[in-house]
């Protein structure tokens, strides 16, 4: 029979039986079996002649109970690597969190790794080096709240150097409804925008026939505008939605909130993702960008490359108490949805 014993065990499960079924006293059975007092009276207790448990009853952690759940959520939630999560926790949560503590923590709450397709999209390769300037497009279907008669749009941008995003919400999904978010793009960067890479789909260009690409007629909005404005509008190949991969993935970012959040109106909808994008903006740090949020990298860029911009790059000073606290609160809204 196989037994299996602590590695410091006094002794043996037959030798706790007779301890358990002696009826001499604890300083004889000690005597008798070269033992503690100590071990007698612990087995004489105990109705099992097994080992049990070492581990502690109350572990030492960093974190109470309320922020480990808190972490869980933002690790199932918005599915960020170590150490993205690691410096959200420094900023909403503990900032004496260390890489390891938070480690085990997921370790033990059976988060440790992320799922597959999250982990490649982490580990894909690359996109080439490119400059601020150079802006992906995409629209998304939002899902039709109680007081709307329709489904809106959510129109999505996103500079591929900084991962820097803005988003606009509109009624219908049309040429002049991109003409209009382009334009106000154009006003909120701060970077001079020099690209834009969009699909074929109408709303951006009348290039596509069927599956034959053809000359644009230079009576499109989209097109119209961007010749106005001194830019060079790229379309992807037809059904190579990867060629756009980068907003497509951040779609996935505002799908994953559409599914965790209850939405009472259109509105709280609205504000809801607006939130999220200020967050991914301001204080999510991000692993292709060496770590650094969106706005971050922004102004590391202004610092050296000034020329590439039409205006500062502002965000909220940082932290004092003041600001953390409303930082938190923010934090709070957009992964609780509460208005």
């Amino acid at each position: 029979m196989l037994i299996s014993l602590h590695k410091n065990a006094t002794t043996t499960p037959a030798i706790r039986l007779a301890l358990q079924q002696s009826s001499a006293s604890d300083h004889e059975l000690a005597q008798q079996y070269g033992i503690g007092l100590g071990t007698v009276r612990k087995w004489r207790h105990r109705t099992s002649v097994q080992d049990e448990s070492h581990t502690a009853h109350h572990l030492q952690t960093t974190l109470n109970a309320a922020q480990e759940e808190l972490v869980i959520y933002l690790r199932s939630q918005l599915l960020l690597p170590l150490d993205d999560l690691l410096a959200v926790v420094h900023e909403f949560i503990e900032p004496a969190m260390s890489r390891s503590a938070l480690d085990r923590l997921l370790r033990r709450r059976g988060h440790s790794r992320l799922p597959t397709a999250v982990r490649a999209e982490h580990e894909s390769k690359p996109f080439k080096a490119y400059e601020p300037g150079y802006v992906h497009i995409d629209v998304k279907y939002l899902p039709q709240m109680q007081d709307e008669n329709k489904r809106r749009y959510v129109f999505v941008a996103i500079d591929r150097a900084t991962r820097w995003v803005f988003i606009q919400i509109k009624q219908y999904k049309t040429a002049a409804a991109a003409h209009a978010f382009l334009a106000t793009l154009k006003k909120a960067a701060c970077f001079k925008i020099r690209t834009i890479l969009t699909d074929n789909g109408k709303e951006f260009s009348d290039r596509l026939f069927g599956k034959h690409e053809k000359q644009p007629s230079g009576d499109h909005e989209f097109d119209l505008l961007c010749k106005e404005l001194g830019i060079e509008h790229r379309l992807t190949r037809p059904r190579t939605p990867r060629t756009n991969g980068m907003v497509e993935r951040f779609n996935g970012r505002l799908s994953q909130v559409l599914r965790t959040h209850h939405f009472n109106s259109a509105e709280d909808l609205e504000k809801t993702l607006h939130r999220f994008v200020w967050l991914y903006n301001q204080q999510i740090p991000q692993k292709a960008l060496r770590h650094e949020t969106p706005v971050q990298a922004l102004k590391r860029w202004q610092a050296s490359h000034p020329k590439l911009f039409e205006k500062n790059v502002r965000n909220h000073p940082g932290p004092d108490n003041l600001i953390h606290r409303r930082n938190s609160e923010l934090m709070e809204l957009v992964l609780f949805g509460r208005a």
